[in-house]
């Protein structure tokens, strides 16, 4: 990965979805081709930040990110700081880190994980409402972390997350 001041974005260059995670978009990142780094820890190494993206992967936000980690971030991938405090909980909202919520319709919509899904406040999917799972149907296994679904399936039994929608309970 080679980071240049020009205007022109990089080829690793990667566009984050409207209201993705940090875990997944960096999942993501770190596959491509171009980056193919196999762990968080590598690329937090290049940014000279520690651990930050293994804690974000995780969704461990407390203490909240600092201006200067997600500056260095930002910087080291060639993503607008607006965009990656986009993938981060906003100031004061406390996040479920013991396990990956998820929405299956949302997901068969668009194939991602999205922030607001992992934010306590939320109980459910409001565009669909339905609740949100946070184990496969199908063995009961826990859904893994964004930054691992590179299959968007159950990692036990293969259950694809689209068709966990059919097992989604109303929320009221």
């Amino acid at each position: 990965m080679d980071v240049s001041d020009s205007q022109e974005k990089p080829s690793w260059y990667l566009e984050p979805f409207e209201g993705e995670s940090a875990s997944h978009y960096f999942g993501r990142f770190r596959r491509q081709p171009e980056v193919n780094m196999s762990s968080a820890a590598s690329l937090s190494r290049l940014a000279k930040m520690g651990p930050v993206l293994f804690k974000w992967e995780h969704f461990y936000f407390n203490p909240p990110p600092k201006r200067m980690e997600i500056e260095a971030i930002a910087k080291l991938i060639s993503l607008d700081m607006e965009k990656l405090e986009a993938m981060l909980p906003p100031p004061g909202e406390h996040v479920v880190h013991r396990s990956t919520r998820l929405c299956a319709t949302c997901y068969r919509e668009a194939p991602y994980h999205r922030m607001m899904w992992q934010f306590q406040s939320v109980a459910g999917c409001e565009k669909h409402r339905l609740r949100l799972l946070s184990r496969c149907p199908g063995c009961s296994t826990k859904i893994p972390l964004p930054n691992e679904w590179e299959a968007g399936a159950c990692k036990q039994c293969g259950m694809k997350f689209r068709s966990m929608m059919k097992r989604q309970k109303p929320y009221q």
